[in-house]
């Protein structure tokens, strides 16, 4: 049989993304039910069989405040670390980056707000207070030889204060940049971005910051992400972050969804004839794994339909 040709790359869209797995962080640390740290080792270990380069696995923060990742040291001591896959971990301050270090992490990722309400109800302090908090873990990173990732939380919208202003996300993009972070992630944390203001913020992020350190981290709450995510790559950002399964929300927002699912996200790139070197049906497979874990089907539309498409040719078959 013919196969069919391969699709044609849309004028001006990057030629390869890379995809950033936040489930095993991001998506489970909001979890109700305690994940233990065995299924995630098993997840973490499944997505990085997938192709996958960049897994965000643990958060090294006070286990009053998440429960859901005391286990960090356990989880990154005990995975099967695939050459050339960086493993992530969320450090809020010194402690957090020591244990980090004690743990094996490739990466260490700092956190900040674009939205002054956000950030006094999150963090207790100010936007200029909290980054001057991460200059101790920016300076040990970068003398370790560490990459280190920061995220700007609420750059499209707040669930407190409303509407964030483009100079506010410049703002917090720039004091980021003078900290020497590797990768800055422009967060859509309540879901509320649309097409073209999330290009008008990517674009005055990319004159804060060089856009190949840009990435964008979409939940998908009102049911936007993908196509924020195509307006991202028609102004050349070209890593973005999701969740296997669409795991996640946001814990001070109500109603917020998950990260865009990974399965979703690929299944967009590879239909624009973008690369990513990640197998879709791994993915799958993890997802259903993680899904079936926690009691519930999960939330990718593409991840049901090829798991529902499977099983009927099983039942057409068998």
């Amino acid at each position: 049989m013919q196969r069919p040709p391969s699709p044609r790359l849309p004028e001006g869209l990057p030629t390869r993304v890379k995809v950033v797995e936040v489930g095993p962080r991001d998506g489970l640390q909001n979890e109700r039910q305690y994940v233990p740290a065995s299924i995630k080792v098993d997840l973490i270990n499944r997505l990085g069989r997938s192709g996958l380069t960049a897994i965000e696995s643990a958060s090294f923060v006070s286990p009053k405040w998440v429960p859901q990742m005391a286990d960090g040291h356990e989880v990154m001591q005990s995975i099967n670390r695939v050459r050339g896959t960086t493993y992530s971990a969320l450090t809020p301050n010194m402690k957090g980056f020591e244990a980090a270090m004690r743990a094996g992490a490739d990466e260490v990722v700092i956190f900040g707000a674009a939205s002054e309400a956000f950030s006094h109800r999150n963090i207790n302090c100010s936007i200029a207070e909290s980054t001057q908090r991460f200059e101790p873990v920016a300076s040990a990173a970068k003398a370790a030889g560490l990459r280190l990732r920061a995220s700007v939380s609420c750059a499209l919208g707040c669930p407190y204060q409303g509407e964030v202003s483009i100079d506010a996300v410049r703002d917090v993009v720039a004091r980021f940049a003078d900290l020497g972070c590797d990768e800055i992630d422009i967060a859509d944390t309540i879901g509320v971005g649309t097409a073209g203001r999330v290009q008008e913020v990517m674009d005055a992020a990319a004159s804060a910051f060089r856009l190949d350190g840009l990435a964008g981290h979409f939940h998908d709450t009102y049911g936007q992400a993908l196509a924020n995510i195509l307006a991202s790559l028609e102004v050349g950002v070209s890593t973005f972050h999701s969740s296997v399964a669409g795991l996640g929300g946001c814990p001070y927002a109500a109603g917020a969804t998950g990260n865009v699912a990974t399965e979703d996200l690929l299944f967009l790139l590879h239909g624009l004839g973008i690369e990513t070197g990640v197998n879709l049906d791994d993915v799958v497979d993890a997802g259903a794994f993680i899904s079936g874990a926690l009691g519930r089907q999960g939330a990718s539309r593409v991840g049901n339909a090829l798991l529902a498409k499977r099983a009927n040719l099983c039942d057409n078959t068998g």
